[in-house]
């Protein structure tokens, strides 16, 4: 009698086998791996939308506000550089109408270049080295008293190459105060 309890007990702790585990294994892998690839997809998303997407935001933000703080009447101040110059020889237009908003087609006077860390590294239609954001705006004359501001801006690049650019843009209306 005391043999059949022993086996008895011995099949009741018995653990679980070594198939049993590796196929408890390659589950855990499989499910690990589908994770982990929208942990990648989230992480891209995160920096592309949320890092690069702010920091465009804030570059069209902070070169809409230069071109506001110019007066209504100013065709003579060099808009493409990081301190505005006033009768700049470069001849850029101020708040003259014109200028471009579609990416691949700067217009000198209406286009600047940013580093990776946001400081400027001048304008013209021919990017310096070392850019890495790249600013462009359209000024149209809605009426005699009244111009529309457009800024766009676009990181050179998106995080683990995506095609598709982290942008932003803002628009404003000046008048003329008379």
């Amino acid at each position: 009698m005391k043999n059949t309890r022993v086996k008895r007990n011995r099949r009741e702790e018995a653990g679980i086998s070594l198939i049993e585990t590796v196929i408890a294994l390659g589950i855990l892998l499989i499910v690990s791996v589908g994770i982990l690839s929208m942990t990648v997809l989230s992480i891209t998303t995160t920096e592309n939308q949320g890092h690069l997407g702010a920091r465009t935001a804030e570059y069209a933000q902070d070169k809409m506000e230069q071109l506001l703080s110019l007066s209504f009447t100013d065709t003579q101040t060099d808009t493409s550089v990081a301190s505005f110059v006033a009768n700049s020889s470069a001849g850029s237009p101020g708040l003259t109408a014109g200028g471009s908003i579609a990416y691949g087609s700067p217009l000198t006077g209406y286009v600047d270049y940013l580093d990776a860390s946001g400081n400027p590294l001048g304008g013209g239609t021919n990017a310096p080295a070392g850019w890495y954001y790249i600013r462009m705006w359209q000024i149209t004359d809605v009426s005699t008293s009244l111009k529309r501001v457009d800024v766009q801006v676009w990181a050179r690049m998106g995080s683990n190459g995506t095609k598709i650019l982290p942008q932003s843009g803002v628009s404003a209306l000046k008048s003329s105060p008379f």
